[in-house]
């Protein structure tokens, strides 16, 4: 097995209106909140990766579809047909957590490579952006540094 430098992304949310938070810190607090649950230090936001992500996001506004930019970082990618927040994309990853087994470093009943990303140790930096689709909907990505989710490694 090689090693994934980032998250696989098959999220597709149908939710109504939520009130925004998509501040830098909101996406870094819902992060550190995560982090902090399993004894893992905060990240921090870094305006090179943000700027990787707005770039990204831009790209992706004709067609939103959920497809990894194979760039440097670590990467989570939501999407939804309403006004998704910064916030509740993060919330959609970490609550992959219970398909994460700790003991067997593995994804049991589910995804969890969202979650384990947002988690990584050693990942410090962060930087997320969100677009609205041209047909409607929101597309948000957040970029991971250094990036996580390495085969055979332990998020925390």
């Amino acid at each position: 097995m090689g090693m994934s430098r980032i998250s696989l992304a098959i999220i597709f949310c149908l939710l109504g209106p939520v009130i925004a938070q998509n501040s830098p810190q909101d996406y870094l607090n819902a992060h550190n909140s995560a982090r902090a649950r399993v004894n893992v230090g905060p990240m921090g936001w870094d305006d090179r990766v943000a700027a990787y992500a707005t770039n990204y996001a831009n790209q992706r506004k004709g067609d939103c579809r959920l497809v990894h930019s194979g760039g440097p970082y670590g990467e989570n990618l939501a999407w939804s047909s309403a006004d998704l927040s910064g916030t509740a994309a993060v919330n959609l990853w970490v609550a992959e957590r219970p398909n994460y087994d700790n003991n067997s470093n593995s994804c049991v009943g589910g995804e969890c490579r969202h979650y384990t990303q947002v988690v990584w140790r050693s990942s410090v930096r962060l930087g997320c952006a969100k677009v609205r689709c041209n047909s409607g909907g929101t597309f948000i990505t957040c970029n991971y540094d250094p990036p996580g989710n390495y085969v055979n490694q332990r998020p925390y």
